[in-house]
């Protein structure tokens, strides 16, 4: 018996359109790092991208669980002696930019490198219900209902 090996011709691409309204954000990136890796399907080739386009909407409506909106602290350094700076994810999705809490909840869960990088372009993020990419056809994927942890109320 073979092991099967995808190639780049053999990937075929969906594109998935995400909710994140109410649901963990732990939960939602694990679930879209899993289908951005392309892990769910059994064509999985680990040296290939074959995941899925993923599109996430309502990202500013993101739940976390505990007292994390305001322990949790997003930490960088700016290059300047004495320059390590933080925002707690509350700050963060409250500020010009929520998205960005969903896009690095998932890039810590992609594999580092050329592939990983690659993989992080197939991922779309939107503040809000309406996304541009309808033209693709998305295909609804309902996270909230997967598993009754996924999804919290306020």
């Amino acid at each position: 018996m073979k092991t099967y090996s995808a190639r780049p011709s053999d990937i075929q691409k969906k594109w998935v359109v995400i909710d994140a309204d109410g649901v963990v954000l732990g939960r939602l990136a694990s679930v879209i790092s899993m289908r951005l890796r392309g892990k769910h399907l059994t064509t999985y080739t680990p040296h290939q991208d074959c995941g899925d386009n993923i599109i996430v909407i309502n990202a500013e409506k993101v739940h976390l669980t505990g007292r994390k909106l305001d322990n949790k602290v997003f930490h960088w350094h700016t290059g300047h002696p004495g320059g390590i700076k933080g925002r707690s994810i509350g700050q963060l999705l409250s500020g010009p930019h929520p998205e960005r809490v969903v896009i690095k909840a998932v890039e810590r869960m992609i594999t580092r490198g050329p592939l990983g990088r690659a993989q992080m372009k197939n991922l779309r993020v939107y503040v809000g219900g309406e996304h541009p990419h309808v033209g693709q056809q998305p295909e609804v994927l309902d996270v909230a209902t997967m598993n009754p942890k996924n999804k919290r109320s306020a």
